[in-house]
């Protein structure tokens, strides 16, 4: 048994094309020679699914996360909106006790944020993309 990643970026069509774990961790590296012009100054989706293996071969999707690449002019990651993105992550975790603790007051400004975060870097597949992404995972034409 094990785990492996599969990512697939999602065309304006809703055609789905598989990007190799690799190239993708490159792109997120800021790899010099690793880019995808034809998705300059685009937000693209993409799925990320984990994928449980026996004998190297797909048996089960663990889960599949459904997100957005923000690219630049030359078809990198925008490392500021990546950047952005990271921030927001980190803003939108709950607060941690802090000595003066009101108890009339709620902060919930962590939740905002998780609202937020979802608006902005994920997306709901429809059923037909999901079905191509199930498809293409386990091999089936």
């Amino acid at each position: 048994m094990g785990i492996s990643l599969r990512i697939f970026l999602v065309n304006d069509d809703d055609s789905i094309e598989r990007l190799p774990l690799s190239r993708f961790e490159r792109l997120f590296q800021g790899h010099p020679d690793e880019r995808l012009p034809q998705f300059s100054n685009r937000r693209v989706r993409y799925a990320l699914a984990a994928v449980d293996l026996v004998n190297r071969k797909p048996v089960e999707i663990l889960l599949i996360q459904y997100a957005y690449l923000f690219f630049d002019s030359e078809g990198r990651i925008d490392t500021a909106e990546l950047q952005k993105e990271m921030r927001l992550g980190v803003d939108m975790l709950p607060p941690v006790v802090t000595e003066h603790v009101f108890l009339n007051v709620v902060d919930a400004e962590h939740r905002f944020l998780q609202k937020r975060y979802r608006d902005t870097h994920t997306w709901e597949p429809t059923p037909e993309i999901e079905a191509a992404i199930v498809e293409a995972v386990f091999g089936k034409h």
